[in-house]
């Protein structure tokens, strides 16, 4: 099994010397590199010079497109019969790619996905950022963390598939904000096998601010209700929870202002509950307070971004749209 790594990079040239330092550094070498420059105006292509004679790796630029296509340009690239897609922002830890290969030889499938961790190095609020998005308090698990929620889908920041699998489905749809979602509902419909590798996990640095982390998730609410109109019935209730919570929170602090305070006690509850949820994890007060304020931006965020969405396409019959869409890359 040849393995081909893919990775999509815009404006970033930082992070992708980070990123290739630790491919540098896997106990299993036997991959290739593909790095896709998707029209960036700062360069990546001096770093990527710097680890020739360490990887075998292609660089390649064209016009900018999105991580979807870029993704696909990639794999028309690749000389690999098996394709790995990181984020640019993520570093690995020294056994990645020994503990997929292990795997997938001893229980191949078609596709898998890994889930994401926090670096001891990174600062609090990435590693805030990091709770928000992997904790079962927060997104029920289904970021890799937890299977059983759902039939397992793959997300683009760690995935994996086979050749045949992108000659089957054509690879990553034009869709910004869910495209990942979309083709491993597509690898399930066409028969193939997936999988949670659990240990096969990335770090993934996340470069944001709350502005930002708001916009990625508010695209994401709208992108569930795009997802629901591509392939019907595959809107579950856990995706709905945000927008329920949304307006749970919203009800309850307009009863605690005209009628009781006592309407207040479950969210401040609630909000004891995710800082010592966060505390504990992270052995860190103060990520338990930023904690708290990155999980309820993601709540808000995705809620919202959900709602118009609801709004616009189910009620109002409005056409696929996604927001914030000038910037591809979160």
């Amino acid at each position: 099994m040849k393995i081909s790594l893919i990775i999509p990079v815009f404006n970033r040239p930082e992070e992708t010397g980070e990123l290739l330092q630790s491919l540098s550094l896997q106990t299993d070498r036997d991959f290739e590199v593909v790095i896709v420059e998707d029209g960036s105006t700062e360069s990546s292509e001096s770093i990527v010079e710097q680890y020739r004679g360490q990887l075998d790796i292609s660089y390649f630029f064209k016009e900018n497109s999105g991580p979807g296509p870029s993704r696909n340009y990639g794999c028309e690239k690749a000389s690999g019969t098996y394709m790995i897609f990181l984020d640019s922002d993520c570093i690995l830890a020294e056994g990645y790619f020994q503990i997929v290969r292990e795997t997938l030889e001893g229980n191949y499938t078609d596709a898998f996905g890994g889930p994401d961790r926090a670096h001891k190095d990174f600062t609090n609020f990435q590693k805030a950022i990091n709770f928000s998005m992997t904790s079962f308090l927060t997104t029920g698990g289904i970021r890799g963390g937890n299977e059983k929620i759902e039939k397992f889908h793959p997300r683009s920041f760690n995935m994996g598939f086979s050749k045949e699998v992108y000659t089957a489905t054509g690879g990553f749809s034009t869709m910004r904000f869910g495209e990942d979602v979309d083709l491993s509902i597509r690898i399930q419909d066409k028969g193939f096998t997936t999988q949670l590798i659990r240990e096969a996990f990335v770090y993934h640095k996340r470069r944001t601010n709350l502005r930002r982390f708001f916009k990625q998730v508010y695209n994401s609410g709208i992108a569930r209700i795009n997802l629901q109109f591509r392939h019907p019935g595959t809107l579950k209730l856990v995706h709905m929870a945000p927008a329920f919570f949304t307006v749970g929170v919203i009800s309850l602090l307009l009863l605690a202002f005209l009628v009781s305070w006592f309407f207040a006690v479950p969210l401040l509850f609630h909000v004891l509950l995710l800082f010592v949820s966060a505390a504990l994890k992270t052995s860190s007060l103060s990520i338990g307070f930023l904690a708290v304020v990155t999980s309820y931006t993601q709540f808000f965020g995705y809620g919202t971004g959900f709602l118009n969405a609801f709004w616009r396409r189910m009620v109002l019959g409005r056409d696929e749209f996604s927001a914030f869409n000038k910037n591809f890359y979160k």
